[in-house]
């Protein structure tokens, strides 16, 4: 666990504080410790790491208890900083110790961590959030009301722009410590920003171990069949992970994602295989397949994958492939779009189910904000229009009439010119039999 939070800036940080000279006799002077807390804190301040290892290694407990006393009672930040450190340095093989001190006092050991959160100093907040998380790793069960505002804080150094590096770091080192516990996935699952801060992550063309690390949380999410029923159509992640590993060069990157990948089809195949063959993952792992690789397990999952795909890509017809675009709301110029014997056969499809694939195109008519996605939808309408009779009046209903008209007016120009085509279409003669 210590290596796996290993964080180069606060192993830096915590190498400046040990020297720090904290006034512990003006605090018990003042009579916010006792002299008992006086006497055990001069036996380890500003000693050697092995002096403190053997004096915790006989009273563990006892300064456990010590340490996270005085987190709860003082208040000056570079005191804190200094217990922070204390705690951390006394955590490899005894957080045992930290975890048996709310049989003393039932607001330890996290009352004053989750307090600490809340300091304004950037290296109180993530020592703390480093010890948080070594603390409920170990915990045999994890209290929602320690949980839900540690992940509030881990959400919140996901926003901002640009997003601040040390607090990224200490947070996807968290995430990935955590999130092998079922419950702390869907606590994370239930915090939207987070997975956004995530996805936005692997949309900043990361660094090869951020990337790892990032998808690696998402490897661990997707174990979760509704997580993986649901995360691909909420944050559109397979896209973006088919392209991590696509442009990956390290093999640990494209392991993590090939698993992800078995996990959502393994959990979800009728959610996400359709994606995956929008976003051309087949020729992909086709590719893939074809390569050596040092572990069998990516052999196995790559085999796996390039099965369901294949199976799955052989049975669709021409009307599932662009149902599955719809899904994933990827719309690009694949001949379908452009067929006028597709649309012939299939545009009265279109009205199944209430109108369903209708509305999934009117939505991404309405939603997008990418100018391919609304030019092929704008050209879709038209289409529509065109080969079914009721078209105009149906299109007309549902609203998107005004929104092709809106359309007219875009920046990109082939927006404008096919949303001028299919207005074109709305408001000419009806619809004659061809």
């Amino acid at each position: 666990m210590a290596a796996l939070l290993s964080n180069a800036y606060l192993d830096d940080q915590s190498s400046k504080i040990r020297s720090k000279v904290v006034p512990w006799e003006g605090y018990q002077r003042a009579g916010h410790i006792t002299s008992d807390e006086l006497a055990l804190i001069r036996k380890v301040d500003r000693q050697p790491r092995s002096k403190t290892d053997s004096i915790f290694l006989t009273d563990g407990p006892t300064y456990a208890l010590l340490y996270l006393g005085l987190l709860k009672k003082l208040a000056r930040v570079d005191t804190m900083q200094y217990i922070l450190v204390l705690i951390g340095d006394a955590l490899s093989e005894r957080v045992r110790f930290f975890l048996k001190a709310s049989e003393s006092d039932s607001e330890l050991p996290y009352g004053p961590l989750v307090h600490a959160l809340d300091t304004s100093d950037e290296f109180v907040q993530l020592k703390t959030a480093q010890i948080l998380t070594i603390f409920l790793s170990a915990s045999p069960t994890i209290n929602p009301s320690i949980l839900k505002p540690f992940l509030q804080f881990l959400s919140t150094t996901l926003q901002g722009s640009p997003v601040n590096q040390k607090k990224r770091d200490v947070t996807v080192q968290s995430l990935e410590a955590l999130l092998p516990q079922p419950a702390v996935r869907y606590a994370v699952w239930n915090n939207p920003a987070l997975i956004q801060g995530l996805v936005a992550i692997l949309k900043d063309k990361p660094s090869p171990q951020l990337s790892y690390q990032a998808v690696f949380c998402f490897w661990l999410l997707t174990f979760e069949k509704d997580i993986a029923e649901q995360i691909n159509s909420k944050y559109d992640i397979i896209p973006v992970l088919t392209e991590i590993a696509q442009e990956a060069a390290k093999e640990k990157v494209i392991r993590v994602v090939i698993a992800t990948f078995r996990n959502l089809v393994s959990k979800a195949p009728s959610q996400n295989l359709p994606s995956m063959l929008v976003a051309k993952l087949l020729p992909f792992i086709r590719s893939l397949s074809s390569r050596k690789f040092s572990d069998e397990e990516i052999v196995d999952d790559i085999t796996y994958l390039k099965s369901e795909l294949s199976e799955n890509f052989e049975s669709l017809t021409t009307y599932d492939e662009y149902t599955s675009e719809l899904a994933s709301g990827h719309l690009s110029w694949s001949p379908v779009h452009e067929s006028d014997t597709f649309w012939k056969e299939n545009a009265a499809k279109l009205n199944d189910r209430d109108y369903e694939q209708l509305k999934s195109l009117i939505k991404l008519l309405n939603e997008s904000t990418d100018p391919l996605v609304l030019a092929v939808a704008a050209h879709d309408v038209g289409q529509y229009v065109k080969y079914y009779e009721r078209g105009k009046k149906v299109v007309s209903d549902l609203g998107a009439k005004t929104r092709v008209m809106e359309l007219m007016g875009h920046s990109s120009s082939d927006v404008r010119y096919q949303a001028l085509i299919s207005v074109q279409r709305l408001i000419s003669n009806p619809w004659v039999t061809v």
